[in-house]
């Protein structure tokens, strides 16, 4: 989450007066995260998350994003429930932007992931997936190995400027991906980016998922490739086998995993590195001036990727 446009006093009085929620009472500008305008809307009924999307996302790629969530919380999961005003509509315009409102789940995100953590985790993607496998709706996973070379050709000509060498690394991991990537692997709606701050716990156990604005259709699998790069390194970027094997079991408690899927990993987990890598890159040096938000680090995903290259089946995770 993060804040890139402003919203004025009197543009939100407007906006808040089409529901039946009660006057605004507070609203404060959430800095996390990079993709959309976030806020968080006190009124008189409650507390509710304001979104304003971003010139990255695709207005097509909305009614997905919000029928996704509501289609979740019917299913049983803990995720934002989009709110409609007063005629039955969900999505609005506010400051020129598409808007929605979505309730305010309550817990915090883990600053510091424990095991238990992980094992949360595991649980609760298991259940996300068996839920959206009666979801209608489709949506291509644009940021999956046939859109990483745009990302890396877009970003090619700056690289040197946050490491010497990187553009050459990059093209040989780019290409080795493209020619590995698997085929025919179980598909369904995944998450995308179940990092430690898009799941919220109470005490040990998961109280949400949130920021499904990823979401998409592709590889199942592939949500546990990208939570092994973002809940399974240590700081020192060490990789902790005991919280890959709790998460992966949780996982599999509602899941089952088939042998194809886990064969997949290790390559699956090297293209989720390059993705985030290359995405950080893309914001490192295209970083808006005034956005709220700071650009994260994505050398942080070099190192990881070149821990899954040393990866050749998935028991080097811990994972049998």
């Amino acid at each position: 989450m993060a804040v890139y446009t402003d919203v004025g006093d009197e543009e939100l009085k407007a906006f808040v007066a089409g529901y039946d929620i009660g006057d605004v009472v507070s609203c404060k500008g959430i800095a996390e995260g990079v993709e959309n305008s976030n806020y968080l809307l006190g009124t008189e009924s409650g507390n509710y998350i304001l979104t304003l999307y971003e010139k990255r996302v695709s207005p097509a790629d909305l009614p997905f994003f919000i029928g996704l969530m509501e289609h979740l919380a019917a299913q049983g999961i803990a995720c934002p429930t989009p709110v409609k005003d007063r005629q039955g509509v969900a999505l609005r315009q506010l400051c020129g932007r598409p808007a929605a409102l979505v309730t305010f789940l309550e817990g915090m995100w883990p600053r510091r992931i424990l095991p238990h953590h992980c094992a949360g985790l595991g649980g609760a993607m298991g259940a996300m997936h068996q839920a959206g496998a009666s979801f209608a709706m489709t949506r291509p996973n644009n940021l999956s190995v046939s859109g990483w070379r745009v990302l890396f050709e877009a970003c090619r000509p700056r690289t040197h400027e946050v490491k010497a060498g990187l553009a050459e690394e990059l093209e040989t991991e780019l290409r080795s991906l493209e020619a590995a990537w698997p085929a025919g692997l179980p598909i369904g709606v995944i998450h995308a980016d179940l990092f430690p701050d898009n799941v919220f716990f109470r005490g040990d156990q998961v109280s949400g998922l949130i920021d499904f604005y990823f979401a998409c259709t592709d590889f199942l699998a592939y949500d546990l490739a990208v939570c092994l790069n973002a809940w399974c390194f240590e700081v020192d970027g060490s990789f902790n086998v005991t919280k890959a094997r709790l998460m992966v079991a949780a996982y599999r408690a509602v899941r089952p995993i088939g042998p194809d899927e886990l064969a997949a990993l290790p390559v699956l987990a090297r293209g989720s590195a390059l993705r985030f890598l290359l995405t950080r890159l893309y914001d490192r040096l295209n970083h808006p001036e005034g956005a709220l938000v700071k650009p994260k680090d994505p050398l942080e995903y070099l190192q990881k990727l070149r821990f899954h290259r040393s990866v050749t089946r998935p028991g080097d995770y811990g994972i049998e």
